[in-house]
């Protein structure tokens, strides 16, 4: 019997997929279990991947139990009780919280790229993907100067030019940007290393089946003889298009990256004030080409997270039906207050289902944060007799579920 269902039978409900986190939180509070053995109990083994789900999908690769210590360890969620009555001694209620989650992102059928070669000698990229400030413009030519032994700078990422091809695609979203698109690109200029072998030969005199490459160079096996893939691309062809450009049609496959995080909070009683004080995320996101582009994602799904649970709602008026908060002046955001230092860990393992052997990154930091944080609120709060409580997490919201679980008591 799934574990889910399992669940709901203990508690007579169904969960929402977004409530998973919190059930199993409350299933191990019924059965008298500890929440991290039930985990324990129930997550995949490494080699368990690939596993076909019941539903079609195959997890492609992960290893939910070194994220799972890895989040434990860091947190240092053994010591938690001491931390809790120093919070105690200043009438602050101390809260944590786990999640785990395993997503899918990627594949959206075939996705076309171009690459050509500019009158200038440098390379243009083009492709469906939609750069939203993900980095795209930074990444892909990465990917593609690993490829090809060229200096980054040489290769460029074309958005919206005047000169795009029509392509074959579905553009970027739900985090499939680098698996789709930059697994294209790679295999793209894999075929530009290939056709680059037959014009290497021509200048060197031999046969194609006589070169090798490595790090922008064509050599003949076995001889000092070489030429470099910069040379064969400056040089003018005589009629263009240019002898290396090169346009391909991926056919893109789904990966499925995953999480384990812990938050923990400290809660004001006198105002209902949640406040994050530490947050671990260690996730495995598979190969990460570009660290720095990776961790920014992160921390803006955390925030966008941190939103959903603390404050951000769509207020109507109760009477008239009118938009309260329609504007960023009525509307709860997200600040750099409302987040402590964050841990970012990667324990990535390789998908085998892309070149890259990449995963999605972009909705992690969101998908994590929302369990974690709510477990954590719900963790402080039940030393005051509160039960349940409906996100978002608002002052009002928090404070008045402690006056009413103390007037319940008396």
């Amino acid at each position: 019997m799934p574990l889910w269902r399992f669940i709901s039978s203990l508690l007579g409900k169904k969960p929402p997929a977004r409530d998973h986190e919190r059930l199993a939180e409350e299933a191990a509070a019924k059965m008298g279990v500890d929440p991290i053995e039930l985990r324990r109990q129930n997550i995949l083994a490494r080699p368990d991947f690939p596993m076909k789900t019941l539903t079609g999908h195959i997890y492609d690769s992960g290893d939910p139990a070194r994220l799972l210590d890895t989040a434990l360890a860091t947190a240092d969620w053994g010591s938690f009780k001491e931390r809790r009555e120093v919070s105690k001694k200043s009438g602050k209620l101390r809260g944590i919280g786990l999640a785990m989650f395993i997503e899918p992102s990627g594949a959206v059928g075939k996705e076309q790229i171009e690459i050509k070669i500019e009158p200038d000698g440098k390379l243009a990229l083009f492709s469906n993907a939609g750069p939203m400030g993900q980095g795209l413009e930074t990444v892909l030519p990465e990917v593609v100067a690993k490829v090809l032994g060229l200096p980054e700078d040489r290769i460029e990422m074309r958005v919206n030019d005047v000169e795009t091809p029509k392509l074959l695609g579905t553009g970027s979203f739900g985090s499939r940007s680098l698996i789709s698109h930059g697994a294209a690109l790679m295999n793209g200029a894999k075929e530009v290393v290939e056709k680059g072998k037959a014009l290497a030969a021509k200048e060197l005199e031999v046969a194609p089946a006589d070169i090798t490459f490595e790090r922008g160079v064509y050599r003949v096996a076995g001889t000092d003889l070489a030429i470099p893939l910069r040379t064969l691309i400056d040089k003018k062809p005589d009629h263009l298009p240019h002898p290396l450009d090169t346009n391909l049609t991926f056919d893109t496959a789904t990966a499925f990256p995953s999480g384990a995080h812990i938050a923990e909070v400290e809660i004001d009683t006198e105002t209902g004030t949640v406040q994050i004080v530490g947050y671990v995320a260690v996730d495995d996101c598979g190969n990460v080409i570009n660290h720095a582009i990776v961790e920014g994602q992160l921390h803006g799904g955390l925030m966008q997270g941190i939103g959903q649970v603390l404050g951000e709602q769509i207020n109507y008026d109760p009477d008239t039906g009118q938009l309260l908060s329609g504007t960023f002046m009525d509307y709860f955001m997200p600040r750099a207050h409302h987040l402590s230092s964050i841990t970012l860990i990667d324990c990535g393992v390789p998908s085998p289902s892309n070149p890259l052997g990449a995963k999605g990154a972009g909705e992690a930091g969101a998908t994590g944060s929302i369990p974690a944080l709510a477990n954590a609120v719900m963790d402080a709060l039940k030393q005051v007799g509160v039960k349940h409580l409906e996100m978002p997490y608002t002052p009002g919201r928090v404070w008045a579920a402690i006056q009413e679980a103390a007037e319940s008591r008396n």
